[in-house]
């Protein structure tokens, strides 16, 4: 509002600067001044009391009703009087006016008069009743047009500056400032300026703000006062800027609002009434049931009582508890027993587990909309459940299986990475148990294994190798011949591994290439000849070696997967070098094998295990074994079966005569044992039988055997520790078998037999009849222990070994049943 200034403080926008002539617009004042001189600060005489702010304010305001000149423009001046009165700092020394004497004559008389300090500290409703001024609000204008006329225009050469409403807020003479600003005029050549004492929103000097150029722009700075001079709002805008507009009072209900309040409350009594009733009504009326809503593995139970729920669970859950559980881990899926793994319901305890009726009446309000699921409680045995799972472990797991390249004939087919899947089974045990009652399959943890191959590395060496690898055959050129790698050795030889990246490595594996293409250029090569020892009338001689020619396989196919990539030009040349032999003439002369060392001879076996013995016989003849080399029977024979020419003879098993094919070949054992023994070589492994064999040394004999794959279950074994090597002969008859041992003797050796102890009658056994049987007069058990006692023939030097000791059972006799009646 751009009446709301203070006189006192110079900041009249519509006064002049100080020594310019009277305009024609100014009117004389009450005081016989014009308006600008009762605008125009006051200067106090020399040693003249200062006024205080609330005789200031008084004086001020009749000089600015005086301005006005009109009954019509009080709203202004009130407004004047408003910010004059709200702004006075009591104590503060300010100019006094010299028309304050006249404004106190016209006030009243000296009887009537209010006190300056006093009216400036009351309302302005207050201070018109008191000095008879007219007031802010008393009798505003009717619009916007009147109120206009009431301001003073501000001449365009005055050089002040105009100001905002807002702009007085907290300046000189105003709310929050005790300072004064004063306009002066502007000198030839400058600007008009603004100086504040003091104050602390004084706009620079550089800052310019524009008048308003007509009436209605001045209009509409100025807020409308309201009609009822007595009303809040025209009290708290009396107060001026400085106090502060009040806020409107909310409006005063009459009787038209005070009986719609009424009605209302006693409809909202009546509803919560209501509300109530039902409340209780359903409290009651559900008192004692399982709470609303409440389901247990999908079967609704709320509403019912206790025993009613229990009785429903039990005869819809209880058939199918009964039935095995389904277990789950990813696409595996496996079955256990509820009443092997001790699973058991607990139906009291399900029920209970629902709870009680809930009070809150929200909460009954959401159950009629809502259901609440709750786990059924059961019970079992964590020992048997664990047991379960373990049985159907292996169908749930799965090992991870790295992607690659089989073959279907010669067409490459790509095989897809598959991730692992691992059970814990204490982990699954305590799902199983949490879960099993729920109904469908029991959802079981499992751990993932990673795999390092990816579904595109399968597919790029698919396209890459593969296929382009069987696409034909490749040409291997020879000496004078040629061979072909068919498409279908490829296939067999390519190999793939994962590369670590997702992809896969692929390698051709040698052997098999080497199948292929080896007969083919057979007759292009000449094998190398090893040398050998051999008896040639009665001594060991040794045939020389012979040097070979043929393929360096490596060489020759260190290409091959480049070539093998290709689709064209598919040919790889043989690389041919000589071949020494591996055994050569001068390394046979240097075993040393030019005498018989040892030999052993046993006899007295039947037919049938005679022919098992030649056979073994003619396999181990002429055997070489170098110095630090081992021997194995079971090893060098290999299987032995009916495809290798021996027979079904006699054995025994269980203490009793049995047959099986390749029997008798312990005697054979037995003769290879004594003659390593009295060669003077280590012992690696042998064993006696569980029954003493009259015809053996007691505890210096021997037993084989082995699987029909042909790997080794019992076994004789020695370690060549002499100097020289060893060959070994067979001479076989039919009633007995002889083993030499040839080399260059080392030792002279002995064997020391002790006594029989612990000895053991036999014990009658009686085959029922139908039943194989071999009848025998059985032997005794015994103990006994034998001494290998080892001289040196070179230096004399004796060797006296640990006692071995050999404990025989007792072998039964045996009595056939009568033969079952016809």
């Amino acid at each position: 509002m751009p009446e709301n200034y203070d006189v006192s403080s110079g900041d009249d926008p519509n006064r002049k600067p100080a020594g310019d002539a009277p305009g024609p617009a100014e009117r004389p004042g009450a005081s016989g001044g014009s308006a600008a001189d009762a605008t125009r600060p006051s200067t106090p005489a020399p040693g003249a009391p200062a006024e205080s702010a609330a005789e200031r304010t008084a004086q001020i305001s009749a000089e600015q009703l005086a301005a006005a000149g009109s009954a019509s423009t009080g709203s202004a001046s009130a407004q004047s009087g408003s910010a004059q009165s709200g702004s006075a700092q009591p104590g503060s020394a300010q100019p006094t006016s010299t028309s304050s004497t006249a404004e106190s004559a016209r006030s009243g008389s000296s009887a009537d008069a209010v006190d300056p300090a006093e009216r400036g500290t009351r309302p302005l409703s207050q201070q018109a009743a008191a000095d008879g001024t007219q007031r802010l609000g008393q009798e505003p204008p009717e619009d916007d047009a009147e109120r206009t006329q009431t301001i003073p225009k501000v001449p365009a050469e005055s050089g002040g500056t105009y100001a905002s409403p807002t702009d007085f807020l907290g300046a000189p003479g105003f709310l929050g400032s005790s300072e004064t600003t004063s306009v002066h005029p502007a000198v030839s050549g400058q600007e008009p300026t603004v100086q504040a004492a003091g104050g602390s929103f004084a706009p620079p000097p550089t800052q310019q703000i524009s008048y308003p150029e007509v009436d209605s722009e001045r209009t509409q700075n100025i807020p409308k006062v309201p009609v009822d001079a007595n009303s809040p709002s025209a009290a708290g805008f009396a107060g001026g800027i400085g106090g502060g507009f009040a806020e409107d009072p909310p409006e005063q209900s009459g009787p038209k609002d005070r009986r719609k309040l009424i009605r209302g409350g006693i409809v909202a009594g009546i509803a919560a009434g209501v509300l109530l009733l039902l409340y209780v009504g359903d409290l009651t009326f559900s008192s004692g049931t399982v709470p609303r809503g409440t389901t247990v593995a999908d079967v609704h139970v709320g509403g019912l009582t206790p025993a009613a729920a229990e009785r429903k669970l039990r005869e819809e859950l209880g058939p199918n508890l009964q039935q095995p559980v389904q277990l789950q881990a990813g696409d595996a899926t496996a079955t256990i027993s509820p009443e092997q793994s001790g699973l058991t319901m607990d139906w009291p305890a399900t029920i209970e587990q629902a709870g009680s009726q809930p009070l809150n009446p929200f909460t009954r309000i959401a159950s009629l909309f809502t259901s609440r699921e709750i786990s059924p409680v059961s019970h079992g045995d964590e020992q048997q459940v664990v047991a379960a799972l373990e049985q159907v472990k292996p169908r749930l797991e799965r090992p991870a299986s790295e992607g690659t390249i089989k073959f279907e004939g010669t067409t490459p087919v790509a095989v897809e990475p598959v991730t692992g899947r691992s059970v814990d089974v204490q982990v699954a045990a305590d799902q199983v148990m949490a879960d099993w009652a729920k109904g469908g399959a029991v959802q079981v943890p499992f751990t993932e294994q990673a795999v390092r191959t990816t579904s595109d590395g399968v597919h790029q060496a698919l396209r890459n190798v593969a296929e382009p690898a069987v696409s034909g055959p490749i040409a291997i050129k020879g000496e004078g011949h040629d061979a072909a790698l068919a498409p279908e050795t490829v296939a067999a030889a390519l190999r793939f591994e994962s590369d670590g990246k997702g992809g896969l490595r692929s390698h051709l594996d040698l052997p098999t290439v080497i199948g292929g293409v080896e007969p083919q250029l057979l007759d292009t090569m000449k094998p190398a000849k090893d040398a050998e020892v051999a008896l040639e009338g009665g001594r060991p001689v040794v045939r020389p070696s012979l040097e070979g020619r043929g393929v360096n396989w490596d060489k020759s196919f260190e290409k091959l997967l480049d070539v093998a990539r290709k689709k064209q030009d598919r040919t790889l040349q043989a690389v041919y070098e000589q071949q020494p032999p591996a055994f050569s003439t001068d390394q046979a002369n240097g075993l040393g094998i030019k005498e018989v060392i040892s030999e052993f001879q046993t006899g007295g076996f039947e037919t049938a295990s005679g022919v098992n013995i030649r056979r073994t016989a003619e396999q181990v003849n002429g055997a070489v074994i170098k110095p630090g080399e081992t021997f194995s029977l079971n090893g060098h024979t290999g299987p032995r079966g009916t495809a290798q020419g021996y027979v079904e003879s006699g054995i025994i098993e269980d203490g009793r005569p049995a047959k099986a094919v390749g029997g008798g070949i312990s005697q054979f054992a037995t003769t290879l044992f004594n003659a390593s023994y009295f060669a003077g070589v280590q012992d690696v492994e042998h064993k006696e039988h569980s029954y003493y064999i009259s015809r053996y040394p007691a505890g210096r004999e021997a037993t084989v055997f082995q699987n029909p794959d042909g790997s080794s279950v019992i076994d004789v074994k020695f370690k060549n520790t002499l100097d020289s090597g060893i060959m070994i002969t067979t001479e076989w008859t039919p009633s007995s078998i002889t083993v030499k041992f040839w080399g260059t003797k080392q030792y002279d050796v002995g064997s020391e037999t002790g006594p029989r102890t612990n000895e053991k009658p036999p014990h009658e056994k009686i085959v029922p009849p139908g039943e194989p049987c071999s009848p025998s007069k059985g032997n005794g058990g015994f103990t006994v222990t034998d001494t290998r006692t080892l001289t040196d023939v070179r230096n004399g030097n004796v060797k006296k070994e640990k006692p071995s000791k050999t404990v025989y059972n007792p072998q039964p006799i045996i009595h056939c049943g009568a033969p079952p009646a016809p």
